[in-house]
């Protein structure tokens, strides 16, 4: 119960808006139960995401909020930490707002190792404009823009985040959230761009790709003596085509965008000492 009390201190008091069954209340519930473990003071820490239903989320957590637009949730999270660095920042999206319009942004925050988290809810459907397919659906062919069925093949979100170089990589399960809550908090303490995918039902249009029955039946943790330094077995059990995965892919340290920024202000500022300096001197 008092676990409870500490986790209610970072909802808002708006109700969400999404519909029963949804898998996107047990992401809520793991997100803000893992901001009471850790702490976290609400001025301190600031949601930013895009368009969909995942990107409504701001709405109900007690922190600083940016509901953007279409698939621009990442770089607007990037310009916030950069402005900040003391905020703690995440980022959240669904798969269509992320992989589709907002897919080119993924690879130049992974590759800048920028300090955030971003959470990519993955029910591999558009739900909020009503059953479009999306960039990560696969056994739900027939929806409204693909009456006679699909035609090329699905992105695995998080392959692609490990080929792109973040340096965090994980999934997590919705109905998990105990899992999920922990994949959250090593997210979080993680210095760099941390990329978790939450896979999530959605109880009105897709049951059958996000079926938690059939996603229980199928899951598998990763194991444990595996080495998340090593990106080609991450890859290796992130494309299982016969296990779903959950765990972290990788975890590895390099210099992030903020503290590239401060060695170039370093040396911009030492540079600019040095003209200074020469440029006085001409009238001693």
């Amino acid at each position: 119960m008092e676990e409870l009390d500490k986790s209610c201190e970072y909802l808002s008091g708006v109700c969400p808006v999404w519909c029963p069954g949804c898998g996107y209340y047990g992401i809520l519930s793991a997100l803000v139960e893992a901001f009471a473990d850790l702490k976290l003071p609400t001025k301190e820490l600031t949601l930013v995401s895009g368009i969909g239903c995942s990107s409504r989320l701001p709405y109900f957590v007690k922190a600083y909020g940016f509901h953007s637009i279409h698939g621009r949730g990442l770089p607007i999270a990037q310009g916030v930490k950069t402005a900040n660095p003391e905020l703690t920042v995440l980022a959240v999206g669904g798969d269509g707002d992320g992989l589709a319009i907002g897919g080119g942004h993924l690879p130049h925050v992974a590759r800048n190792n920028v300090d955030i988290t971003y959470l990519l809810f993955n029910n591999a459907i558009y739900g909020m404009t009503k059953g479009q397919f999306s960039p990560t659906t696969t056994l739900y062919p027939v929806t409204k823009t693909s009456p006679f069925g699909l035609a090329g093949e699905a992105i695995n979100p998080s392959a692609l985040a490990i080929v792109y170089g973040a340096t965090f990589v994980a999934r997590g399960f919705s109905v998990k959230k105990e899992h999920l809550k922990e994949l959250i908090i090593q997210g979080i303490h993680h210095r760099g761009f941390s990329f978790i995918e939450v896979l999530a039902s959605c109880s009105s249009f897709n049951t059958t790709d996000m079926n938690v029955a059939r996603i229980v039946k199928n899951l598998e943790m990763i194991p444990e003596d595996h080495n998340p330094e090593d990106a080609i077995e991450a890859l290796r059990l992130a494309a299982d085509q016969e296990k779903i995965r959950l765990g972290v892919f990788v975890r590895n340290q390099r210099p992030t965008l903020g503290d590239k920024f401060q060695e170039m202000r370093r040396k911009a500022k030492g540079k600019g000492a040095a003209n200074m300096e020469a440029l006085l001197g001409q009238f001693a």
